[in-house]
């Protein structure tokens, strides 16, 4: 099941980060050029949402059955281990905790251009710290 699931997370990641890059592209596109927040905008954020959501839900569950994941917590000072059990998770959490803020604050404002705004800002920095928290030495 380990390996399934560490398989499953790196896939995902892909789409998760596709998805993530698009909402913010497509909100930075809406807030420049001043246009009307419409449902197609909606449902992008909506998808880097559910996307972002379903891959910390099985990254948690990873750590958890990972051989690597709390077994590590001895070991800080190997920078690569780190990384992978303390670093990643905790900065991606952070991640997409201000992307579920990001999509929670949208539904209060009226305006369109605010809108926009707070997904660019709240989805970029989720997106910036997704980022630079990747193992991409274990990734390709």
């Amino acid at each position: 099941m380990y390996h399934f699931l560490q398989k499953f997370h790196s896939g995902w990641a892909y789409l998760a980060l596709l998805l993530l890059v698009f909402a913010v592209i497509n909100a930075i596109i809406g807030f420049t050029s001043k246009k009307e927040f419409t449902a197609k905008d909606r449902k992008i954020s909506l998808f880097a949402l559910i996307g972002t959501h379903t891959q910390l839900l099985v990254g948690l569950i990873l750590y958890f059955v990972s051989p690597f994941g709390k077994a590590a917590f001895g070991q800080m000072s190997d920078a690569a281990l780190r990384l992978t059990s303390l670093e990643h998770p905790l900065i991606n959490l952070i991640a997409i905790a201000l992307i579920t803020i990001g999509w929670s604050k949208h539904k209060k404002l009226i305006n369109s251009e605010a809108k926009f705004k707070t997904f660019a800002i709240f989805y970029g920095l989720g997106l910036i710290l997704i980022l630079s928290r990747i193992p991409w030495n274990l990734w390709f």
